[in-house]
């Protein structure tokens, strides 16, 4: 399980940080660093699990929720994002039927 989690977080870290060889060598690095550390846990303890399924939550956001952007004009502030086709749309349903962006429970955007 651990082996499979390790090849599912060093996917999407190259997933989301295609192009960037800094960035993803540094992603791999700080895996690999986690995974050493926690090496001698036993196989179906509950600190394994968790930290299994914490490697697997990882890998799930920097696939579908980490996007790159380029700065096109730093005059304007236009960027160039690449999104790829793991990247999460949403369609803001719950923003637009009021369970989104609260404030001490009063909605912020309200008129």
């Amino acid at each position: 399980m651990a082996l499979v989690a390790y090849r599912h977080l060093l996917r999407s870290a190259r997933i989301a940080f295609q192009g960037d060889a800094n960035t993803l060598l540094a992603a791999r690095h700080q895996a690999r660093k986690i995974f050493e550390d926690n090496r001698g846990l036993q196989e179906g303890s509950a600190e394994y699990s968790k930290q299994i399924t914490h490697a697997e939550e990882v890998a799930k956001f920097l696939r579908e929720n980490v996007v790159q952007g380029q700065a096109l004009d730093q005059d304007t502030g236009r960027y160039k994002l690449r999104i790829h086709e793991h990247t999460e749309r949403g369609d803001n349903e719950d923003i637009k039927k009021g369970r989104g962006n609260t404030l001490a429970g009063i909605k912020c955007c309200s008129s």
